[in-house]
């Protein structure tokens, strides 16, 4: 999974689990960030076995809204910015969208489960909306084995499901036929203008709901860049270095200057030299139709290169060396490392740890350049990373209430209905400081958990305005790397692969850190990349190929 910043102000909600939390962001009191996960579904993860399905036909409309106007608008798909929180937010919804049911909702939770009854957040939400959810919250961390009980029952499948893209059981695609509502009829194309916060969702968030050619999913929306290479340049300003790398030569020319005096320049940085040399996520489509694997490509080659070039000549720590990941933030933040790769929601989970005691602490990402310098190339992070399905019911009234429920919460950043789902009430479970932002009382801590937001959300903005400079420098950041984003192959297409192929990529992972850190050679693999296709990598590629042909 891999992570980036989430939509909020500071959404004071304790979340802690590191593959969900960097993509989140969930503010400061949040654990973690879902930085550093992989950007796309697992393996046997959504669809049919065998193809994708027809996406574009089960698409709504995408239809913008700001009722709140940006001040650094949206450039190809980059994150929205605000530099100032409104005074005045706008009411969307004159009257509850609900009619009076009661529904169940099952969701995930890294953190302390709060109570069904008497709790004043859940409540004021449910009166709202003008329905009554009734949440099922179990543990993130064994989440997957939960949900797949429960599917795997049937009969107790609660009304509204949130699922993980890294829950998604084994043939789910069955599951999903079988257990959950076709939503094409009630969204696709222009349908979906009777909900317009719905509408307001971008077309590339929708199309991973799509299975078998059927709108199947509501979104919880991400970033489309989820990482980046970042470095301190408190320091590096302090000590007269201004100029940034503009190639791979460069970047390790830099980690190599920065190393000394009890100081590296970098942290372990294979994503980073993913990222430099524009390795694709998985496959490459040639021009005459052939598909190549990402390892059989000169990018990843050149990608294992360059970063074991990176540790031969003794630029990245000693703990890094000894694949001790769990402390790269820490090198990072305290100064013994200089350069480190990081989900774009580590970026304010940093300034947030780090102002208080060190007012002049900053971090700032790389802007984007290519290995060898000229245009680089950046894969689009799937722009939705957990999704809510609603039980099939042939009283279609109440579909509509649940996707109505949807509309509302769905509110985006500005108004009265997004600051109720994210903060409660105000003086019951936050009060606003002296920047306008909302802070939260100790009742929040007990009954505001993220709960509403994981059945559906409005698109990822950024209002972090608590961190001065930041909002700007990110989101002008990410509107220039934004214009060098394509997509990869097959984005947007849940596919489910054969379960035979699921270790295939294993000793790939295990390869790369020894690759890097000298234990093993190219010619290792050249060995791997044959063992990869006579072990079901060319059966793997013509699966991929027949899913190719039938678009």
């Amino acid at each position: 999974m891999n992570t980036g910043s989430h939509p909020d102000v500071t959404r004071v909600l304790p979340l802690n689990r590191r593959s969900f939390l960097t993509i989140l962001g969930l503010g400061a009191a949040s654990s973690a960030a879902l930085a550093a996960c992989s950007s796309e579904p697992p393996s046997g993860s959504g669809g049919p076995s065998g193809g994708g399905g027809d996406v574009t036909s089960a698409l709504p409309n995408h239809i913008p809204i700001d009722y709140v106007t940006p001040d650094f608008p949206s450039v190809n798909g980059s994150t929205a910015g605000y530099a100032t929180i409104p005074t005045d937010l706008v009411q969307v919804f004159d009257a509850p969208p609900g009619s009076g049911s009661e529904f169940t909702a099952m969701t995930p939770l890294w953190g302390a489960i709060p109570p069904t009854e008497g709790n004043q957040y859940f409540d004021a939400v449910n009166a709202a909306i003008g329905s009554t959810i009734t949440f099922q919250i179990s543990d993130g961390n064994t989440y997957g084995d939960k949900l797949a009980a429960v599917l795997a029952s049937e009969r107790d499948v609660p009304d509204w499901v949130s699922i993980p893209t890294w829950n998604i059981p084994p043939r789910f695609d069955q599951a999903v036929e079988a257990l959950f509502e076709d939503l094409t009829p009630y969204l696709a194309g222009d349908a979906v203008e009777k909900y317009p916060n719905l509408a307001n969702i971008p077309t590339d968030v929708w199309k991973f709901c799509v299975f078998d050619g059927q709108l199947k999913a509501l979104p919880f929306p991400g970033e489309i860049i989820t990482d980046a290479i970042f470095y301190r340049d408190d320091i590096l300003e302090a000590e007269g270095i201004t100029t940034q790398p503009t190639n791979g030569q460069e970047l390790l020319d830099l980690a190599k200057e920065l190393t000394g005096a009890d100081r590296w320049g970098a942290n372990d940085l294979w994503n980073s030299s993913v990222i430099i040399h524009g390795v694709v996520p998985k496959w490459r489509i040639n021009d005459d139709g052939t598909l190549t694997h990402r390892v059989e490509t000169d990018e990843y080659r050149a990608a294992l290169e360059w970063n074991a070039a990176l540790f031969a000549q003794g630029s990245v720590h000693p703990d890094a060396v000894a694949d001790n990941s769990g402390d790269a933030k820490t090198r990072f933040e305290s100064g013994l490392v200089l350069i480190s790769n990081d989900g774009v929601g580590g970026w304010h989970e940093a300034l947030s740890r780090q102002l208080a005691s060190n007012p002049t602490y900053s971090q700032r990402p790389f802007t984007p350049f290519a290995a060898e310098g000229g245009t680089p190339v950046l894969w689009k992070g799937n722009p939705a990373n957990i999704f809510s399905f609603i039980k099939k019911n042939e009283d279609k009234a109440r579909i509509e209430e649940l996707l109505a429920v949807a509309d509302f919460l769905a509110s985006p950043f500005g108004t009265t209905e997004y600051q109720l789902i994210n903060f409660g009430l105000e003086d019951v479970h936050f009060t606003f400081d002296q920047n306008g932002l909302p802070v939260a009382t100790e009742l929040a801590a007990t009954e505001v958990q993220p709960t509403y937001i994981f059945l559906t959300d409005p698109p990822v903005v950024n209002t972090k305005v608590q961190y001065p400079g930041f909002v700007e420098a990110f989101c002008t950041w990410m509107a220039d790397a934004a214009g060098y984003v394509q997509d990869p192959a097959f984005f947007g297409m849940q596919i489910t692969e054969p379960t035979q192929y699921a270790s295939l990529a294993q000793p790939f992972e295990d390869l790369e850190k020894d690759i890097s850190r000298g234990r093993k050679s190219m010619a290792d693999l050249d060995t791997a990349i044959e063992t990869w296709r006579t072990s079901g990598g060319e059966e793997l590629r013509a699966f991929y190929t027949d899913i190719l042909d039938a678009q």
